[in-house]
């Protein structure tokens, strides 16, 4: 049975290929279905990161996904770099329903490294606006995106998990929550194996920043 956004998603995969057909082998366009974020892809013209249809969101994505659906924008052009050390110039423009909510989204990548040898007459195409570089990884499946966004907040506690106190491990739940991790299907079980908890004491965690977080948005809408 097809999706009531089917034809949404049917005019973004039609407008990815035509971008690929016009712009050429560097370019490469993507279309994810946030309906599975696990599996997002559902399509992809080109080929300048590797992936494969079924591989997931990425992280970029992911923590613009976790803000407050009026706070959700596009994102503008950014530098970004392949696995391969390709430097590449991204957009990520998100795809919506009718109500305004954010379904999927259509990205593009270009690799520029080549055009960024030639200087001068190409100066104008590889400026980046004032957002400058962004860091984004491309994975391959969804192991590998919950495995990096843990080890990225864990490094900055520059301790084991089994030493962390309470307080640590709160925060360390509070920051993955602000990236957006728990949106990936999985996910609490993997960062309750990693801190050693059980994954209902994640779900109390995520509870009590959640109520934090309400409160303070309320009392801030209170003062102006």
């Amino acid at each position: 049975m097809k999706s009531l956004h089917q034809p949404i998603f049917d005019l973004a995969i039609r407008t990815a290929d035509m971008l690929v057909k016009m712009f050429g082998s560097r370019c490469e366009v993507a279309v994810h279905d946030f309906a599975d974020l696990k599996k997002s892809l559902i399509h992809i013209a080109g080929s300048v990161t590797g992936r494969e249809i079924g591989s997931p969101i990425t992280d970029l994505v992911l923590n613009e996904l976790a803000k407050k659906k009026k706070h959700i924008e596009d994102i503008p052009i950014y530098k970004t770099q392949s696995k391969k050390g390709n430097i590449i110039k991204a957009a990520n423009i998100f795809i919506r329903d009718d109500k305004g909510n954010a379904i999927g989204a259509l990205c593009i990548n270009y690799d520029i490294s080549l055009l960024m040898q030639f200087g001068g007459e190409i100066e104008e195409f590889i400026n980046f606006d004032d957002q400058g570089t962004k860091s984004e990884s491309f994975f391959t499946s969804v192991q590998d995106i919950t495995q990096e966004m843990v080890d990225q907040v864990l490094n900055g506690f520059k301790k084991a998990p089994s030493i962390m106190s309470l307080e640590e491990k709160v925060e360390c739940v509070r920051q993955l929550e602000e990236k957006g991790t728990f949106l990936i299907k999985g996910a609490t079980d993997y960062v309750a194996s990693v801190l050693g908890v059980s994954k209902f004491t994640i779900y109390n965690y995520l509870q009590k920043i959640r109520t934090i977080n309400e409160f303070q948005t309320e009392e801030l809408v209170e003062r102006k």
